[in-house]
């Protein structure tokens, strides 16, 4: 019941922007790595591989979110990983 009454904290969007760094450093080696590589599909391989790092970001401010009685931080990241698997299966079904 407290989970939609507590209030967010402002500097919750502040953290959650510096959490995208650790993301983006791992998504470069990623790169990197399969840059030299001859896959195919290797595109497929390179969106799914982000899709799946930003949904697991987004899985921990979940987690956080409920820890912390703050729901819409919880709300958010529902609508993150919900962007996120769209804007993947539109991708993949486009190409």
């Amino acid at each position: 019941g407290q989970l939609f009454k507590n209030s967010r904290d402002e500097k919750e969007v502040e953290r959650w922007l510096f959490s995208l760094t650790p993301l983006g450093v791992a998504f470069v080696f990623f790169f990197i790595f399969l840059l030299p590589m001859d896959i195919p599909n290797k595109d497929i391989v390179l969106i799914t591989g982000a899709a799946a790092g930003f949904a697991g970001l987004q899985s921990y401010w979940i987690f956080r979110g409920w820890r912390r009685n703050e729901g819409s931080t919880v709300i958010m990241g529902i609508i993150g990983i919900a962007l996120t698997f769209g804007a993947l299966w539109l991708y993949i079904s486009l190409t």
